[in-house]
């Protein structure tokens, strides 16, 4: 038998009923709403019947981001089929494609646009027909694709079929290149990645003493989506032809890297006619570099280096290839090293396996081969809920010194001191550390004990007994500060207040002398060179802030540090007892936003061995550096040695107006008054002229020994970076470093 509800029951049930159909009729009128198609012109009819929309005069539609504006239209509501005619253009994130007469599907953002134009970032073009196959591809067809705006560009590549990916890559068939109206090259194809800033052929014309006349050139290559590179054809009219190729690679599974091959059978004319030495060399690179994340926890890295140069072999050291032919890795290493390198990451600590092998003969003596070493180490772990925190560092390895080289091998003559030395070697090293606040200084005293264990061959005795040193010290450090209230923009200096920050370090270290001696062991490294130590590191620093737009801005930052070594009176190798050792300096400023200033020195304190150089700076460096505006610079810089090198450089670029800019280098050098060196050593001066679409840059150097160079560079402003890179530019050298030749 029914029973009957309560009437409070049913009105219940009944508005329940009703919000939930509220809410389906606003969903669905709310997914109506995102899906309509919305259109705009100076009339627009309706056609219940047929489902479509007609509009002329002004006419716009946008629908999911796409925005579709013509003369004249007619769309379909249901199946999102419009065509639309007289200036039509269809506008999304993707690009941009005009024509007289569009067939558009804006559900499937399908079309045929016909006599087009298209833009997609940074190509412009033009086509008979262009089909768009999707939101990420659409295609030209008898047409061309340029970066120049202009309707007649100044220059254009003319393809049978024109395949864009907006923002991932173009492919093209049938292509020749145009210049103006004359056509110049022409390629069976043309692969692009649009995330690729360099161009995809590349020459550089130029003339230098070293090279006479030369052309380089480098052209790009996709053979996939993860192999791509160059290859290089050059020509040096006193060295001859030069090829060679590269590679990049990634892969999902093993990883990523890049491989280098550059050859060249040198002829060198310029040699002594009354010299037996050929003329003709073999010089070659083959440089391989590879990196795999294994997992989130292990990687593998690993780089090969094999440089043949018979040049260097017959006629010495002076020669050599990397110096001749790529001096910017030259400037990097002199020697590159070929190594492989597993590390993993445990929680705590990590656990390195490298493995570095000489590869090329030619190589300085002193080259240290690992085969392999094993390293573990763990930083600063603190011991359950004690205050002390322990660390470990521990090597396991088979290391060979090459003392020789294999070209000049060792003779019965030859000292001990210079042979090739082999050892075996497990060095362990465990520090125990108490960090803790006492008042206002943070303080941490520490033990440590070093164990390290050698094979026989490694020491001048017979048994094998581990070599222990122990070491003990503690570091100190605090802060103290003040803030002066000072507001003034006296001489512009935009004052806002004055902070003082000094922050005095101490630390004190010693070890006694190693249980074996260095002098009885096998010299490796710097384990083996251990000897005893009784010093405290010293340093002060002096930090000066104020207030600019809001952020703390650092006006003066001082660093002064030097150390204290304690000795025995009348020691046998110093002749003295304690004393400081050298002060080192290091100045920052920055008295305007447009000005900073960097410098550091070296003076030599009395204590130090060299009683020549008592109270002396050994080296002082400056850098001062003018930002006048976007693209106009002004910068200094000085290098100085005691009884050694004193060079001043200086670089101007400066933007003369939109079309022009300019920019200078010039580097002074003021050696010894008995040194025939000084003077000026390097200039050069380049002028870069805004050709619309592209940029042409006329650079002519100057270079004291090496003769006179000058080379021209057109560059497609669309893809600014160059595979050559000639240039100098001002940077802040080293003390005796060499400057770049005019080399890739």
């Amino acid at each position: 038998m029914l029973k009957r509800l309560p009437s409070k029951f049913l009105i219940t049930s009944l508005t329940y009923l009703t919000f939930l159909t509220s809410l389906t009729f606003i969903a669905f009128a709310q997914e109506k709403k995102e899906e309509s198609i919305i259109v705009n012109g100076d009339t627009v009819e309706y056609s219940t019947e047929g489902k479509e929309v007609t509009a002329t005069g002004n006419v716009s539609v946008t629908y999911k981001g796409t925005k579709l504006t013509c003369h004249k239209l007619t769309v379909n509501t249901q199946t999102k089929d419009a065509e639309a005619e007289g200036n039509a253009r269809i506008d999304d994130t993707k690009g941009v494609i005009e024509g007289q007469k569009i067939k558009y599907n804006f559900q499937t953002k399908t079309g045929t646009i016909i006599d087009s134009k298209f833009r997609a970032n940074p190509y412009f073009g033009k086509a008979e027909k262009t089909k768009k196959v999707s939101d990420d591809e659409f295609i030209a067809m008898q047409g061309y694709m340029t970066t120049c705006d202009y309707d007649n560009p100044h220059y254009r590549i003319k393809s049978r079929k024109i395949d864009f990916f907006p923002g991932d890559k173009v492919k093209t068939k049938d292509d020749i290149l145009y210049v103006g109206r004359l056509p110049l090259l022409y390629a069976p194809q043309y692969n692009h990645s649009l995330k690729d800033p360099l161009m995809h052929v590349q020459l550089m014309p130029g003339k230098s003493k070293d090279w006479g006349a030369y052309m380089l050139s480098a052209t790009r290559y996709n053979l996939t989506e993860d192999v791509k590179g160059r290859i290089y054809l050059d020509y040096r009219a006193t060295k001859g032809i030069a090829e060679g190729f590269g590679t990049n690679y990634a892969t999902s599974d093993f990883g990523k890297g890049d491989f280098k091959y550059y050859y060249t059978q040198e002829r060198d004319h310029s040699l002594d006619k009354t010299n037996r030495a050929p003329r003709e060399f073999e010089r070659y690179l083959i440089r391989w570099r590879h990196q795999a994340d294994i997992d989130a926890q292990t990687k593998l890295i690993g780089e090969y280096y094999k440089i043949t140069d018979s040049k260097m072999a017959i006629l010495g050291s002076d020669h050599n290839f990397l110096k001749d032919y790529f001096f910017r890795e030259y400037e990097k290493n002199v020697q590159p090293i070929s190594y492989l390198l597993l590390h993993h990451a445990f929680s705590y600590s990590s656990l390195d396996f490298y493995m570095q092998k000489r590869t090329n003969r030619w190589y300085d003596s002193g080259y240290l081969e690992k085969l392999p070493e094993i390293k573990y180490s763990l930083p600063s772990f603190e011991i359950a809920d004690t205050p002390f925190y322990f660390d470990n560092s521990s090597s396991l390895g088979n290391y060979n010194r090459k003392n020789t080289s294999t070209m000049t091998p060792a003779t019965n003559n030859t000292s001990l001191s210079t042979t090739d030395a082999h050892v075996n070697r497990l060095d362990t090293s465990n520090k125990l550390s108490l960090p803790m606040k006492v008042a206002f200084v943070q303080f941490t005293p520490f033990v440590m004990n070093r164990e390290t264990f050698y094979d026989k061959k490694a020491v001048s005795r017979s048994s094998v007994s581990p070599r222990t040193v122990f070491y003990s010290g503690a570091d100190m450090s605090t802060k103290f500060y003040r803030l002066f209230n000072v507001k003034s923009d006296l001489l512009g200096l935009n004052i806002n207040g004055l902070r003082h920050i000094i922050t005095p370090t101490i630390g004190y270290a010693y070890n006694h002398e190693p249980t074996i001696s260095n002098s009885k062991l096998r010299q490796i490294d710097d384990v083996d060179a251990l000897s005893r130590n009784n010093a405290a590191s010293l340093g002060l620093s002096n930090k000066l802030q104020t207030k600019r737009n809001n952020q703390s801005v650092d006006l003066l930052d001082l660093n002064v540090s030097s150390s204290y070594i304690f000795k025995p009176k009348g020691d046998s190798i110093t002749k003295s007892g304690s004393s400081l050792s050298d002060f080192l300096f290091q100045l920052k400023l920055l008295p305007y936003s447009w000005i900073s200033i960097n410098s550091d020195a070296t003076y030599v304190h009395s204590g130090a061995r060299d009683s020549a150089n008592y109270h002396h700076f050994s080296n002082a460096n400056y850098d001062l550096n003018f930002n006048l505006g976007e693209e106009r610079s002004f910068d200094v810089g000085q290098r100085y040695q005691l009884k050694g090198g004193n060079e001043i450089t200086y670089s101007l670029k400066w933007r003369l107006n939109p079309k022009w800019k300019f920019s200078a280098y010039q580097r002074y050098y003021r050696g010894h008054e008995t040194t025939r060196a000084r003077g000026l050593r390097e200039q050069e001066y380049s002028i870069s002229r805004d050709l619309h679409c592209w940029t042409w840059d006329i650079t002519y150097n100057i270079k004291r020994g090496y003769g006179e160079s000058i080379w021209f560079v057109f560059t497609l402003k669309a893809f600014p970076e160059l595979e050559f890179n000639f240039n100098e530019s001002y940077h802040a050298p080293r003390p005796g470093s060499q400057s770049p030749e005019l080399v890739r």
